[in-house]
């Protein structure tokens, strides 16, 4: 049974999304005390984060930021702060996906299903690709470059591991982001821009430039 952990101050949001996952199966907590939202969430070592932007105390931002230092759980922002700054934001300190509220209920739970899918379905496979040098370590869902580890996000590793399984391929903007979000209906443009620049700085700092490349109207291609 996969846990889901929610970090929202409003009681009735938060219960109702309780009930929710839990009418489908999902173990589900709670935070409670919003001066520790991090250490409460993991000890409750979740499959998935819940999280609010607007909370008490500090912001979802920074609980994210907190939690990705010891984890790499999945993160899903759901804010009625949806505007485009919020959701570059939500993406650079490491979420996952942005979901606006007020959201319908059934489209929530079928990200949530599609997003614990693409995480834990893939912890199954056990071939580590390997291209100039750097490996994907699937079951640790990091890479490796000269013998450093390179942290990434879920979505980053997903679009790594989607270029190297067809290295020289050029793989379209519309292909990844069905294949990172099923569906490219609820996705913003912006946001698989962001997780690929974000996603090329780690692999500059690590010493690997030009890795990924763009080809202009087409896609990406390693």
């Amino acid at each position: 049974m996969h846990r889901i952990f929610i970090v929202e101050d409003d009681e009735i949001i938060a219960s109702l999304l309780a009930e929710k996952l839990r009418a489908w199966g999902y173990e589900t907590g709670k935070a409670a005390d919003f001066a520790h939202a991090d250490s409460e969430a993991l000890a409750f070592s979740p499959h998935l984060i819940l999280m609010d932007i607007k909370l008490p105390f500090y912001n979802g931002f920074y609980w994210c930021q907190k939690i990705r230092e010891k984890s790499s759980v999945p993160i899903m922002f759901l804010s009625s702060a949806s505007d485009n700054m919020n959701i570059v934001m939500a993406m650079n300190m490491g979420g996952d996906d942005f979901v606006a509220k007020p959201f319908d209920m059934d489209v929530l739970i079928a990200k949530i299903q599609a997003i614990l899918r693409r995480t834990y379905d893939m912890s199954k496979e056990t071939h580590d690709p390997e291209y100039r040098g750097l490996t994907l370590k699937m079951d640790e869902q990091t890479a490796v470059y000269e013998g450093n580890t390179i942290e990434l996000t879920r979505n980053e590793f997903r679009i790594l591991s989607i270029l190297m399984a067809q290295p020289g391929k050029v793989i379209s903007r519309e292909v990844l982001m069905q294949k990172l979000w099923q569906t490219d209906e609820f996705v913003d443009d912006n946001t698989l821009t962001v997780n690929m620049t974000r996603l090329r700085k780690k692999l500059e700092n690590a010493g690997l430039t030009d890795f990924i490349m763009t080809r202009k109207g087409a896609g990406y291609r390693i």
